[in-house]
């Protein structure tokens, strides 16, 4: 699973990538660690067809008796077809989440963190991972009053070589091209669900392994989304 990314690059770099125009694009700053319920850019079919980026946050809300509801950040792709808490959204509201990295955790204690990205020209070229979106109204903290949220979560796969190196059990599932977006985002379900894949392990790499929770890509100040 994933449960930590980074998107260090631009709005107006994200935007073009993702053909996006500009009165369609909230404004965020690069973020150099996203974790569970922290606020990031996606990028969906508004109701006009066309391509919009909003700001939304990470994580469904799954409601456990007498606990408080616990963030579930990804879907598994041998949930999302059958499972009522998916399947719905999966078949209704997909979406893009830009990236630049992500990051998985060796298992051992104290961790160390792995950043992954994809190849490329750039030292954090963008990828996205292929997203589900929902409206959420409920709590979010054990007995607290309920708020209004449009939350996303990201598929995940088997993992590649490289991953399965660090963590043997899953991988997010990686776009890096217009074909798989527009059919991720519009395809039939059949369509979109064919593009549950690992990404070719050759086409990765490690960026940086640490203790280092953030993307440490460059010196600039931390610009991380706070958690509603």
């Amino acid at each position: 699973m994933c449960n930590l990314y980074s998107m260090t690059r631009s709005r107006d770099e994200v935007r073009r990538w993702l053909g996006v125009a500009d009165n369609r694009a909230a404004l965020f700053t690069p973020l150099d660690a996203i974790f569970p319920g922290y606020t990031a850019p996606i990028v969906k079919a508004a109701a006009d067809g066309e391509r919009e980026l909003v700001i939304m946050n990470w994580g469904f809300l799954l409601l456990q008796p007498g606990k408080a509801p616990r963030r579930v950040t990804n879907v598994r792709d041998d949930k999302i077809l059958g499972s009522p808490f998916w399947k719905g959204s999966f078949q209704e509201r997909r979406c893009l989440v830009p990236a630049s990295s992500y990051c998985e955790p060796n298992g051992e204690k104290p961790a160390t963190w792995h950043w992954f990205t994809v190849n490329g020209d750039h030292p954090r070229p963008l990828f996205a991972f292929p997203g589900i979106w929902r409206q959420y109204t409920g709590p979010i903290r054990k007995d607290s009053e309920a708020v209004a949220q449009e939350v996303y979560a990201f598929m995940t796969t088997e993992p590649n070589a490289l991953t399965a190196s660090i963590n043997h059990e899953r991988m997010p599932v990686l776009l890096a091209g217009e074909e798989q977006f527009e059919t991720w985002l519009k395809g039939t379900p059949k369509e979109a669900f064919a593009l549950a894949r690992s990404f070719p392990a050759e086409a990765m790499h490690n960026v940086q392994s640490g203790m280092e929770k953030r993307d440490q890509l460059a010196p600039a100040p931390c610009t991380t989304a706070e958690p509603l």
